[in-house]
């Protein structure tokens, strides 16, 4: 990871949580959070290169980065997954609801047991992570929330109909669960990416010719890498962001 220098004291020893964090942009999360000194877990159904980001993150940082192989479709296992880490690693003070997936479908193509599966990846397990950690957040003082939508919702795009829609209620849902958990001083706010360019992401959708348009209608003329979502989710979680709560940032290198 590059480019993250600032540095937030209190992120020592607290207690972070990332789902999807195994690969691309959760990954860099997990990094970003290791590197300023918090105990990090992270959540993801990929066990090869989750167990190699954790065992390489893990020699060279303050505290041992800890994964936990979950179907976050399966509310049981998130919910005895958070337990087991509150168990070890004590209170959990940052949640960052990450995992997605992107997966493009035709409308005409989309069944009942697509749809329900689609929209459990994508946006049920954003409300029952938030649910099985509000607790240890509650008991620690208060906490920061940040979900992880996207501005494909915004853009009309027609290749994964399922996903935008799951990706517009993720906004929906930081909303309310800011308004209702604010009052235990826990922050709730949403980033959405841009495109981001990630190894998944050109090996399955992107090429040389579509991320040079993306570039011409970006203000900031560059290709944004994962570390691009570091930062925000930092200052988000950070007392910098202290009154800031049911917020949506948008990063996307200033899209026209």
């Amino acid at each position: 990871m590059t480019g993250i220098v600032a540095q937030f004291p209190e992120f020592r020893d607290r207690g972070v949580l990332v789902t999807g964090g195994g690969s691309g942009i959760g990954a860099a999360i997990v990094e970003g959070f290791a590197r300023q000194g918090a105990k990090v877990s992270f959540i993801d159904i990929a066990e090869t290169e989750s167990r190699e980001l954790a065992e390489r993150l893990s020699r060279d940082t303050l505290h041992p980065v800890r994964f936990h192989q979950v179907d976050l479709r399966d509310v049981g296992a998130i919910r005895k997954a958070v337990d087991t880490i509150v168990a070890h690693s004590g209170p959990i003070g940052v949640l960052v609801n990450n995992a997605a997936r992107d997966d493009r479908h035709e409308f005409e193509a989309v069944t009942e047991e697509y749809w329900d599966s689609n929209q459990a990846t994508n946006l049920r397990h954003v409300f029952f992570t938030t649910q099985a950690v509000a607790p240890s957040m509650r008991a620690a003082g208060g906490g920061a929330v940040i979900n992880m939508s996207s501005i494909a919702f915004l853009l009309n795009m027609p290749e994964f109909p399922a996903y935008t829609t799951a990706k517009a209620g993720v906004i929906g849902l930081t909303k309310s669960l800011a308004g209702k958990l604010g009052p235990d001083n826990i922050r709730v706010n949403c980033i959405l990416p841009g495109m981001i360019v990630t190894d998944r992401q050109m090996k399955l959708w992107l090429t040389d010719e579509s991320i040079a348009q993306t570039i011409q209608r970006q203000c900031i003329k560059k290709v944004l890498h994962a570390d691009a979502i570091v930062g925000p989710c930092l200052f988000l979680a950070s007392d910098c962001a202290a009154a800031v709560s049911a917020q949506s940032l948008i990063v996307d290198g200033g899209i026209f």
